[in-house]
């Protein structure tokens, strides 16, 4: 990403705060700025970022605003009536440098309405990657491997139903401040998981998505930086994000945690996700994503795979499990389980799980059983797991892996063997 693209990025959903803030049309105040931006992408490489980059933002993306306005003859009377409760100066373009609240940065409660329950999960995703961190509608919908076209209706449904919801642009009640807040960091959180390990396509990382969601993160943070979850959300994509280096080998191929070269960590990331979540162990109350990011601490302070400290792991899931009831931390509660009490227990753990049901058509309850068989010396049923797991993902990286490895586990005793 080039440091224009790096800048839009940052300022896109300041600006678009601003303009929804002066005039409460979320919809038009988007698509000006996205103009804007795009005014932006073309002008200044060629003639230099302005002194005031955020002041030419507003007034470019206002006078969009102004002009998309008048152009809806059909609307031109209920804007009239609306217009006539507004501020004198609600239509007014203001000079580089002289927009009201200049220091005010509502980017949190730009993340709020995007992150509006009245819209579906990959609405929210869409709308916050659109409107807060600054991708127009082509790059949204290639992170997520869809047409175009189906992703702007996407983002247009989602405008339309947090204008039908009648949705303002203010922060949250108080009484629903802390629900609204776990929504928007489970929708930064999805939005790294999808990034990190993409759950279709070619490509096992997706860079734009987890650049996008830590950048975001490091927004919430910084508005709010004494809240414990916040904090333990952007740690976790620290820890995470530091290994990526070594997840892929020189010939693309997925390289497991236990395989890796640690060399290849980011250690400048691990210390500071490390010292985020000890900050916020010892500061605020206890929450999932703190637990998850001690745990990722755990993993990235092991000098080896061999030297990991897996009971303290065990411990934390153990805590996790009480914190959040989620298949996801059961799956990996179990390889836990099976590092510190043999692979049986793991397995035991896993039927368990398997018993739930919500993970019934995911590949990862058996790619993990595949590898708690492999331990077990159970050589043919880890290899029938495998490519089970393979069948089951739509991620070629991870296909190629799973399949990989159940040709290397099939020994030569187990020729001809069938499903157990």
């Amino acid at each position: 990403m080039t440091e224009v693209e790096a800048l839009l990025r940052e300022l896109a959903p300041q600006v678009l705060a601003i303009l929804v803030r002066r005039h409460e049309q979320f919809a038009a105040c988007e698509d000006a700025v996205q103009e804007a931006l795009l005014d932006a992408a073309v002008q200044w490489p060629r003639e230099g970022v302005p002194d005031n980059p955020r002041a030419w933002l507003v007034t470019v993306a206002s006078r969009r605003l102004i002009d998309l306005v008048r152009s809806e003859h059909a609307r031109r009377r209920r804007e009239e009536s609306a217009g006539a409760g507004e501020p004198a100066d609600a239509y007014t373009v203001a000079g580089p440098g002289e927009e009201p609240a200049g220091d005010r940065d509502d980017t949190l409660t730009l993340l709020f309405l995007c992150c509006h329950p009245a819209l579906s999960p990959p609405s929210q995703l869409a709308l916050t990657l659109r409107a807060v961190g600054g991708l127009t509608t082509a790059q949204v919908a290639g992170a997520f491997l869809v047409p175009e076209a189906t992703m702007a209706q996407r983002i247009s449904r989602a405008k339309q139903r947090i204008k039908a919801a009648g949705a303002r642009f203010e922060p949250p009640p108080e009484g629903e401040r802390a629900e609204r807040l776990r929504v928007v960091l489970h929708v930064l959180y999805l939005i790294f998981n999808e990034g990190y390990t993409a759950t279709a396509g070619p490509q096992l990382h997706r860079d734009e998505l987890t650049g996008e969601a830590i950048r975001l993160a490091r927004a919430v943070h910084r508005l709010l930086p004494d809240d414990g979850e916040v904090a333990g959300l952007l740690a976790l994509m620290l820890l995470t994000e530091a290994r990526r280096p070594a997840r892929t080998g020189p010939d693309g191929r997925l390289v497991p945690l236990a395989e890796q070269d640690r060399g290849l960590w980011d250690r400048r990331l691990v210390a500071e996700g490390v010292e985020l979540v000890s900050k916020a162990l010892s500061t605020a109350p206890l929450g999932p994503y703190q637990v998850q990011a001690a745990i990722a601490a755990v993993h990235d302070e092991a000098p080896s795979a061999a030297e990991t400290d897996w009971p303290q792991i065990l411990a934390l899931y153990r805590v996790l499990s009480g914190l959040d009831d989620n298949p996801v931390v059961e799956l990996n509660h179990a390889v836990a389980e099976a590092m510190v009490h043999g692979p049986r227990a793991g397995l035991d753990r896993l039927d368990r799980l398997a018993a739930d049901g919500r993970l019934k058509d995911h590949h990862r309850p058996a790619a993990v059983r595949a590898h708690l068989l492999e331990l077990a010396g159970d050589h043919a049923g880890a290899a029938d797991a495998y490519r089970e797991a393979a069948r089951l993902t739509a991620s070629a990286p991870e296909r190629d892996y799973l399949e990989a490895r159940a040709a290397g586990v099939t020994g030569p005793g187990d020729a001809g063997r069938g499903r157990a």
